[in-house]
């Protein structure tokens, strides 16, 4: 009998879950936002693409890892009732001052769906939320985010006695790994390497998976960079002596 009641209550848990999932659906249309000086505020469009109308709840963070631990944006509006198959359009402000001005700073821009009170008791109701970077990239810095990827300085060292992968990026951009990783060739010989993303002017040392015959003038680092409009761009480069 116990067996049986739990049984019926799991079922009815997880069709509570699927029913709840089915009708979230907030989507935002991209998956990071650029802000552009001069500019002083951009736009992202939020989606209800559920039936039912919801709450969505707008701000911006700053990233673990990053130098900035002030937020100097505001967004509205922050909190907005969403019909049905609807959309919003949320505005980020910037203040005009406290962020470098000779290289992009990145942010987290935070998206979260509040769904109405049930109209059932014993109902699991689900707060999604999304999360997507936001970079604000000063006027006038040299070259282009386009070419960020391309300008990645790589290396062999030495670490703990084995060799690993020293990667450099002097340029003023974020460069955005997609999957975090790189592969290195050297003839039949190939490896992987963990590289997230890559702050400007950041050196980063990370330990090559899979291989112990890599050298410097005979091998390639293949990868993915994430573009400002979330596509990927392949990019080779050989490793420097």
């Amino acid at each position: 009998m116990k067996t049986s009641l739990l049984a019926r209550i799991a079922i009815a848990s997880a069709m509570t879950l699927s029913a709840s999932m089915a009708s979230a659906g907030i989507t935002l249309d991209g998956t990071r936002v650029i802000f552009a000086a001069p500019a002083k505020e951009t736009s992202v469009l939020v989606r209800n693409q559920g039936s039912n109308d919801i709450m969505v709840q707008s701000w911006v963070e700053p990233d673990k890892n990053g130098a900035n631990t002030d937020v100097p944006f505001a967004i509205t509006p922050p909190l907005v009732r969403l019909g049905g198959n609807k959309q919003q359009v949320l505005r980020i402000l910037y203040q005009g001052q406290g962020l470098p001005t000779d290289k992009e700073s990145v942010f987290w821009l935070a998206v979260q769906e509040i769904p109405q009170k049930a109209k059932t008791e014993n109902t699991l109701q689900i707060a999604i939320r999304q999360r997507v970077k936001l970079f604000y990239r000063p006027a006038n810095l040299p070259d282009t985010a386009a070419n960020a990827a391309k300008s990645l300085q790589w290396k062999l060292v030495e670490q703990s006695g084995k060799a690993a992968l020293s990667v450099t990026n002097p340029s003023a951009f974020h460069v955005t790994l997609a999957g975090g990783s790189v592969t290195l060739r050297s003839g039949k010989d190939a490896g992987t390497a963990t590289v997230e993303m890559l702050a400007p002017g950041a050196t980063r040392t990370v330990a090559i998976k899979g291989s112990t015959g890599m050298r410097s003038g005979a091998t390639t680092v293949e990868f993915d960079s994430i573009n400002d409009y979330g596509g990927l761009d392949r990019v080779t480069s050989k490793l420097s002596n």
